[in-house]
């Protein structure tokens, strides 16, 4: 019996060190920008959850408060198209410049467009630092805006941005404020190493121009009144 127990003690710790070795430990190899990324991405989400409850919270009480209910549901709507960058907006904000520099030491090929990853990162810093409406080129960005890179092209909604200087305008309740965030960014060390020069200019009157293309819905669909 005592060999009997101790053979089976002996036998469990093997199993478990077999199975130890067996799964080796994943680590976590992103860098400190895409940690960066993810992390922005998700105090945007929390952002505009709080923001979002507390528009249809002011909402439920004009419903309560008035007869006219076609009026508000309308209003609704409209409020829902220019957060959705369904409508042209305009206002102060910022002009950013992005421009191909090449110094006497420059070995490199010709730069044909801003790279995807630095556009992403770059939006993200805007949002970080309080912009509103954010245009790329002709490109105006919303939720489901894709910026991918195709054969060293980086494409925005599906089209290319390949012409400098990239204007980049954004919309934002402290345009200055924005400005000097944004001259001290460090998006704009990295398009140094990409040989892209940035600037930013503040400026009383800027226009953005609305989503041109059609929005897709995805995974939602019409509730029944009955259901």
């Amino acid at each position: 019996m005592i060999f009997t127990a101790v053979t089976t003690i002996i036998g469990f710790m093997v199993a478990i060190q077999f199975q130890t070795t067996k799964e080796p430990i994943v680590r976590d190899t992103r860098s400190v920008m895409e940690l960066r990324q993810e992390l922005t991405v998700e105090k945007e989400r929390q952002q505009e959850l709080m923001e979002q409850l507390t528009k249809n919270e002011e909402m439920l009480e004009q419903l309560q408060d008035t007869s006219n209910v076609e009026t508000v549901i309308e209003d609704a709507i409209d409020d829902l198209k220019r957060s959705a960058g369904l409508t042209e907006a305009s206002g102060e904000g910022i002009l950013i410049e992005i421009v191909p520099y090449f110094d006497q030491h420059y070995q490199g090929g010709a730069i044909r467009s801003v790279p995807s990853h630095l556009v992403r990162m770059l939006i993200n810093e805007l949002n970080i630092y309080g912009a509103k409406d954010i245009a790329v080129g002709s490109q105006r960005i919303v939720s489901t805006t894709p910026i991918r890179e195709v054969q060293g092209v980086t494409l925005i909604n599906s089209r290319r941005i390949t012409t400098f200087p990239l204007q980049v305008r954004v919309l934002a309740d402290d345009p200055e404020q924005l400005h000097h965030y944004m001259m001290t960014s460090e998006v704009k060390e990295y398009l140094q190493y990409e040989n892209l020069e940035f600037s930013s200019t503040p400026m009383k009157d800027l226009t953005v121009p609305a989503y041109d293309q059609s929005m897709r819905v995805r995974y939602m669909t019409p509730v029944k009144e009955d259901s």
